[in-house]
């Protein structure tokens, strides 16, 4: 595994493409960094550990760094992405075709929270989904119910997944 994060997740990115690309696997997992990781992002000039710096106890250098780190990691999911978007598929492209989730188990590392979790869904799921906004469900809308709509679109029917109370209403994801 490289050192350097960026071309770890370049090569990462480049074969879950080519898997895609060539129907070798329609589903995937990257886990980018694991949650607990205390790797340090020294490319980008930041020494500490990612783990520790969400500890930041409201320390204003601490929570720039974590922000630092979660914009490089963004950066990374742009450029694969990208490269989704330049591969042709039939009259579409590959990302059209696909739902790519990016997200994260907390939404508040320093308090360990889990809910309200960012999260995004991006492409078209085959023209299923209608990207480019924002939905936000009721706070009691268990993620599962996300989880189950996703799993229902490629056709996998399950009536109970973890917590959830149902799929998502198909009116708002079009």
């Amino acid at each position: 595994m490289p050192p350097d994060f960026g071309e770890h997740f370049q090569l990462m990115s480049d074969t879950l493409a080519i898997a895609f690309q060539a129907a070798l696997t329609r589903v995937a997992t990257f886990l980018m960094p694991r949650e607990g990781t205390s790797r340090a992002y020294r490319e980008i000039g930041i020494s500490d550990g990612h783990h520790p710096c969400t500890h930041h106890q409201g320390k204003p250098d601490l929570m720039e760094k974590v922000t630092q780190i979660n914009t490089y990691h963004a950066k990374q999911l742009a450029g694969f992405i990208g490269n989704l978007k330049s591969i042709k598929e039939g009259d579409s492209n590959l990302l059209d075709n696909s739902m790519i989730v990016y997200g994260a188990g907390l939404s508040d590392g320093n308090r360990h929270l889990h809910e309200d979790l960012p999260t995004l869904l991006i492409g078209r799921g085959g023209g299923y989904f209608n990207p480019g906004r924002r939905i936000i469900y009721r706070k009691e809308t268990p993620m599962c119910n996300f989880q189950l709509t996703l799993m229902d679109r490629m056709g996998v029917h399950v009536e109970n997944f973890g917590d959830a109370s149902g799929p998502l209403d198909p009116a708002s994801l079009t």
